[in-house]
């Protein structure tokens, strides 16, 4: 199944179901002087779900660009001078092109706008995005090696004009200074650490608006949300909810499972269900990680009565019946879901379409109140 919406037809109508979003500057908001630059602040991007950064917008079409973790940017538009004092921040000068993406995640939502001929490298080899897998064949995207050992050489002939790099870049903190004594400004995005599914896609807001494409993703993005919403305006009750164990067996036989409160075990609770791990049952560990192995025997005890198993194939393959995930292990064929014919399991593109937060909620939801039927990422083991 196709899973991306194009931008065709919807644009003017989705701009208006979500008035979160709107990127209309606020000119009611008091004006201020940004240290020093002589910029006016007029307003700023008023985000749904986000909060690992903002955005302020400045007179000239100006724009200061905050990520959680301190990174400030400083958008200046084709044409316009650079003020005489930016203070700490780093310039991105409009067009932004020939965009290196180190961060996989986030090259889904420059699709999602229309903007992937803007991603010209890439540190990933394996995409399960077909409109990846496409660029890369044709040549219009190059692999250029790890995000930690990229080739310079190839991003500086290519004329590289932004490095987006995910927070993995701050294990190898020299490959980021090398890519800045190179002249290539690196912006580190955080939309892993969004607490809201949705933050993570909000990101694209961001990329539109580095791109010149801020009406394109303000609408993608609204027509998204109304999805959500609708699933989140139905009300379920607490004994309606169903308990749900999200997992996949690694090659060694441990069980890989979500850690309660990481965005999979927050999207099966928007969308009526109950991620049936807790924090105490697994003895979580305080680490970046959203996921951790445990002996099947714990996964037995703690999930064997779950209503609903989904299977992350996103790692070792999509599996297409039931007999391959029992394969895998016979104490499964002893778990309740199994019995009951309640195993699903997860497309592979899952986790790099990024863009597809709204369509997993809504999945989710009809696995655990409707039919199951006509699903984007999962599918039933049978």
């Amino acid at each position: 199944m196709n899973m991306k919406r194009r931008l065709t037809g919807f644009v003017c109508a989705a701009c208006l179901l979500l008035t979160g979003c709107t990127t209309a500057q606020d000119t009611s908001a008091p004006s201020a002087v940004t240290e020093g630059s002589g910029l006016r602040v007029t307003g700023e991007m008023s985000l749904s779900y986000a909060d690992q950064f903002s955005v302020k917008y400045c007179e000239g079409g100006y724009a200061i660009i905050e990520i959680r973790d301190g990174q400030r940017f400083l958008l200046v538009p084709e044409g316009k001078d650079v003020p005489a004092d930016v203070q700490d921040m780093t310039v991105l000068r409009q067009p932004l092109e020939q965009i290196y993406v180190a961060a996989s995640s986030a090259v889904d939502l420059f699709d999602g706008i229309g903007a992937l001929d803007s991603v010209k490298m890439t540190s990933t080899k394996d995409w399960s995005l077909p409109a990846v897998q496409d660029a890369l064949a044709s040549g219009k995207m190059q692999y250029v090696g790890k995000y930690s050992a990229p080739d310079y050489e190839q991003l500086l002939s290519a004329k590289c004009g932004l490095a987006i790099e995910s927070t993995m870049i701050y294990h190898t903190p020299e490959t980021k200074e090398q890519l800045e004594s190179l002249g290539i400004p690196v912006l580190v995005e955080r939309s892993s650490y969004e607490s809201h599914p949705l933050g993570r896609m909000e990101w694209l807001r961001l990329y539109g608006l580095l791109l010149g494409r801020q009406t394109e993703a303000d609408a993608y993005f609204a027509q998204q949300s109304e999805k959500f919403q609708k699933v989140a305006s139905l009300s379920t009750d607490a004994e309606q909810r169903p308990t749900v164990a999200f997992f996949y067996i690694s090659p060694n036989g441990y069980v890989n499972v979500r850690k309660p409160g990481d965005y999979i075990s927050a999207m099966i609770d928007l969308a009526g269900g109950t991620y049936c791990l807790t924090a105490e049952d697994l003895d979580v560990e305080e680490n970046a990680l959203s996921t951790m192995n445990i002996q099947m025997e714990s996964f037995y005890a703690l999930a064997k009565d779950a209503d609903i198993l989904i299977y992350n194939a996103t790692i070792n393959g999509e599996l297409t019946d039931l007999d391959q995930m029992l394969g895998m292990d016979s104490m499964l064929a002893d778990f309740k879901a199994v019995k009951e014919g309640k195993v699903w399991c997860t497309e592979q593109d899952m986790f790099q379409q990024t863009t597809g937060g709204a369509d997993m909620i809504c999945d989710l939801y009809s696995i655990f109140h409707e039919d199951g039927e006509d699903l984007t990422f999962l599918h039933r083991l049978q």
